[in-house]
């Protein structure tokens, strides 16, 4: 029988610039209090897996290093291909910002200067999720990471996009044959959703 590997995607929870509504990328701002309780309550949801995995970046990693400290599982072993999308000039701004200074930009879909493309952070994604799953054969992995990265891969793999809050995850299977997309989770069911829709 071919081994499987599934991986259990999970956005990070809280950081400070979501609770601020801040556009994220590549900058790093640490969990809130609100952000680490989450990463605690969804351990409940995550069950029994044989490894995790995370971005470098703090709010991922943290989120990382609390479920492997209530799961037992660990350590936590970091990919600089899983971090976030670099948003280019929108690092660190608010929607508001982003309205007054590329006006009608957010509702065409236009992106700024630096916006790292779908094809880029895919690319550098799979590289990583591929060395998981060669390392980790035929077993679950939770690979903590960002919405931005959730999304590009879902829409790479033909999925409609969809909000995803902190906490939110998606199962992907590696197979002999490629990826394949399984079902999304809340691993908070329902609680503590919040600032689902910035980067």
């Amino acid at each position: 029988m071919r081994a499987v590997t599934r991986l259990l995607l999970v956005r990070h929870g809280q950081s400070t610039w979501n609770a601020a509504g801040r556009w994220q990328g590549q900058a790093d701002p640490p969990l809130t209090e609100t952000g680490e309780r989450q990463a605690w309550e969804a351990c409940a949801a995550i069950g029994a897996v044989d490894a995790i995995c995370s971005s470098t970046l703090e709010r991922a990693r943290r989120t990382a290093e609390i479920v492997s400290e209530t799961l037992g599982i660990g350590p936590v072993v970091s990919y600089p291909g899983l971090v976030e999308r670099h948003a280019g000039e929108w690092q660190g701004l608010t929607r508001p910002e982003i309205e007054a200074a590329w006006p009608g930009y957010l509702e065409a879909g236009g992106r700024p200067p630096g916006w790292e493309a779908d094809e880029a952070l895919c690319a550098r994604a799979l590289d990583a999720l591929g060395a998981i799953a060669t390392a980790i054969r035929d077993g679950d992995v939770v690979v903590v990471t960002h919405g931005g990265v959730i999304y590009a891969l879902e829409a790479m793999l033909g999925s409609a996009f969809e909000r995803l809050a902190n906490l939110g995850a998606r199962w992907i299977e590696h197979r002999a044959d490629g990826w394949v997309l399984g079902d999304r989770v809340d691993l908070l069911g329902g609680v503590d959703v919040t600032i689902p829709d910035q980067i």
